[in-house]
C-alpha cells in the first residue's frame, strides 16, 4: 500500500526521536520513498549517518549545504514531491511553529509548502502534552485538515506516567497504510 510512495518524514528533537529509525525501516520495507528532514535539535538525539544508511538518502537538516556548494534544499519542491509529510517525533516547538505557520527551519518551511496530506505523531512530557496551549495547536492543525496521530500512554522519560509517548512506529504506518487504502490509491 505505500509502494512507490513519496513519504518526507520530519523528525523534531525529542528522546523519542530514536524511533524514528525503526519508522525509517518499516517505510522502506514497505517500499515507500523516504526522504527525511531533520531539525537541528533531533540531531542531539540521532544522527544523520542513522537515518541516511536506512532511507539511502541523504538526510537534510537546513535550506543551504554548508560545504559552499551553494547546493540548497527547496522547500516548495520537497512539499511538491512529497505524497505524505510526516513529523514524528513532533515536539511542542514544532507543533507550535507550523499551528501558527512560522517557519524558520526546513521542516517548518517545507510544511508550510506541502500540498500532501500531513500526519503530525507528537512526542512530550505528560505536562507539556496536557498544556491548554499545546491542545489548541492540535485543535487548530486538525481544523487544517492535518491528522495528528495521538501520543500513546505510558512511562515517559521524566518517569511520569501519562499521555505523551510517541505513537509506535509500526502505528504510524498503519496510518499512513489506512488512509491511502481509503483513497484507493495503491
Amino acid at each position: 500500500m505505500l509502494r512507490h510512495k513519496k513519504i518526507l518524514l520530519g523528525v523534531c528533537g525529542s528522546i523519542a526521536a530514536y524511533k524514528a529509525a525503526l519508522l525509517v525501516r518499516l517505510l522502506i520495507k514497505a517500499e515507500a520513498e523516504v526522504q527525511v528532514i531533520l531539525t537541528t535539535s533531533a540531531s542531539a538525539f540521532i544522527t544523520p549517518v542513522t537515518l541516511a544508511t536506512l532511507s539511502k538518502r541523504p538526510v537534510l537538516t537546513e535550506f543551504v549545504r554548508d560545504d559552499h556548494s551553494g547546493l540548497w534544499h527547496n522547500h516548495v519542491e520537497l512539499g511538491l514531491w512529497a505524497d505524505a509529510l510526516v513529523i514524528a517525533p513532533a515536539s511542542a516547538n514544532t507543533v507550535g511553529k507550523i499551528a501558527r505557520g512560522l517557519c524558520d527551519n526546513l521542516l517548518t518551511a517545507t510544511y508550510l509548502s506541502a500540498r500532501c496530506p500531513v500526519f503530525v505523531a507528537p512526542a512530550m512530557d505528560l505536562d507539556m502534552y496536557q498544556h491548554p496551549a499545546v491542545q489548541e495547536n492540535f485543535r487548530l492543525l486538525q481544523s487544517y485538515g492535518n491528522h495528528v496521530i495521538e501520543a500513546g500512554h505510558g512511562e515517559l522519560a521524566s518517569g511520569l506516567v501519562g499521555q505523551g509517548r510517541l505513537a509506535e512506529p509500526e502505528e504510524i504506518v498503519q496510518v499512513l497504510q489506512q488512509h491511502f487504502t481509503s483513497l484507493n490509491i495503491v
